[in-house]
């Protein structure tokens, strides 16, 4: 394992306990399907929350929440859709937040919360 993966695995992790403190229940983590990967897919109430989560050492380049591209926004939409069907959850409200992890230098990590981050056009 590389330390790119390390960290993203760590980021993820943190993501997922900063959003059950908040009371939001994991429904999975690392969600494959054909079409792609979501990293957490969690219940905010009955709203199903699909999670991108973005982690980085530092600021210096772009902050976390940057990377999430047009792109990958459709690819992470497709994705959705897919565990909505073959959830029979279709009919659920839904949104796509996006949790931003920064490690600093000091060990210190901040996580920002971006709540209905995008909306994917189908």
């Amino acid at each position: 394992m590389d330390d790119r993966s390390d960290l993203g695995r760590l980021g993820e992790q943190q993501a997922e306990r900063f959003l059950r403190r908040l009371r939001y229940r994991t429904v999975a983590r690392n969600y494959r399907c054909p079409l792609g990967e979501i990293d957490l897919i969690m219940l905010d109430r009955s709203t199903v929350v699909f999670v991108e989560v973005k982690s980085r050492r530092g600021t210096d380049h772009a902050d976390p929440e940057d990377s999430v591209t047009r792109a990958k926004q459709e690819r992470l939409g497709r994705c959705a859709q897919y565990f909505l069907r073959h959830t029979h959850s279709e009919s659920r409200a839904c949104r796509f937040d996006v949790v931003a992890v920064t490690h600093g230098a000091d060990q210190a990590c901040r996580i920002e919360h971006f709540i209905d981050a995008f909306v994917p056009s189908h």
